[in-house]
């Protein structure tokens, strides 16, 4: 699917960036874009990587002409741009709106002009029933996604969604808090220890986007079925990994958090197609009728759970430390 082809990447300096990128240079790809703001990670990443395959464009999604100048001549596109830093995004919700929201209609936009062959936008569970900042310009990311999605030819652009969890060992995210406090021989800060969270690698995110590329419909949301943990049991299992005794400090919940994440929404569970290792959630394309909403509801949906972190797979103290040591990060640090 990729053979000769040109692939930009939104926030391509990210974790999910590099991860990307070391799965397809590999490849017979032409060429891999890397979009960001920050031309301190490029430079770092150009670097580090010396790969004639892999150009480097400075930019940032709020700008259309920037990131319509970096479209030209592409062929698919992995729209990973987003402030996704929870408290960040609830003492500066605008800030996360003009990236999330906004960034996300100018990078359609512009694949949409460039004639890109297709583009799957990254969204997150905290999405799904939003509570905080981030997840509200989550939620409404995806209903520009799926907006546009509807007023795109068949035969142009297509636009597909997919939704994940915590990705384990991502930057800023709680295991590399948890390895910095263990090595400093500090106390773990834990929010609450009952909270569960949804546990994927950087790999099953690259898959799940894989997966979109290759089945995705026009206006398609994907998701991928994860195991779960709780937080206590997570500093658990690293305290067992690095044979450490640190003390767990309770700090409470912080601004925005839930117990636990929801991946599948109730209603999305009523029309989501079960493909195996992933949900495929078709886009509500209902028009403007009001009578369609208001008039013709359905009867089942109040029978159907959601899908979230607290009814998936939940894993033990065993099984997670099997799938932290399977992890490159962990692996380095011990």
């Amino acid at each position: 699917m990729f053979k000769d082809k040109t692939l930009l990447i939104t926030g391509g300096t990210g974790s999910f960036g590099n991860a990307v990128l070391n799965r397809f240079l590999q490849t017979e790809i032409k060429e891999i874009r890397i979009f960001s703001r920050d031309e301190k990670k490029q430079d770092d990443m150009r670097n580090q990587l010396k790969s004639n395959k892999v150009k480097f464009y400075i930019g940032d999604v709020r700008d259309y002409n920037s990131i319509a100048n970096a479209m030209k001549g592409v062929d698919y596109v992995f729209h990973a741009a987003a402030l996704k830093q929870v408290p960040s995004c609830e003492f500066f919700p605008i800030e996360a709106t003009k990236t999330n929201v906004f960034g996300t209609q100018n990078t359609i936009d512009a694949a949409v002009a460039n004639k890109v062959k297709k583009i799957i936008c990254l969204s997150t569970d905290k999405a799904a029933y939003p509570i905080n900042a981030m997840g509200i310009s989550k939620a409404l990311m995806e209903k520009v996604a799926v907006a546009a999605s509807r007023n795109i030819p068949e035969e142009s652009t297509t636009v597909c969604l997919t939704r994940y969890g915590n990705v384990m060992a991502s930057r800023g995210s709680v295991i590399p808090l948890f390895v910095k406090q263990i090595k400093e021989n500090s106390p773990l800060t834990i929010t609450d220890p009952k909270m569960t969270r949804f546990l994927m690698s950087l790999e099953d995110a690259v898959d799940l986007v894989l997966f979109a590329f290759e089945n995705g419909n026009q206006g398609d949301l994907f998701v991928n079925k994860a195991p779960a943990s709780t937080i206590g049991d997570l500093a658990l299992a690293l305290k067992d990994i690095f044979g450490a005794d640190n003390e767990i400090k309770i700090i409470g919940t912080r601004h925005g958090e839930k117990l636990y994440e929801t991946l599948c929404t109730r209603e999305e569970m009523q029309k989501a197609e079960d493909m195996g290792e992933f949900y495929r959630i078709p886009a509500d394309n209902r028009d403007l009728n009001y009578s369609r909403y208001y008039s013709e509801g359905e009867t089942d949906i109040s029978e159907i759970e959601d899908y979230h972190s607290h009814n998936t797979e939940r894993l033990d103290g065993n099984g997670i430390k099997a799938l932290l040591n399977s992890l490159d990060y962990i692996k380095q640090e011990l």
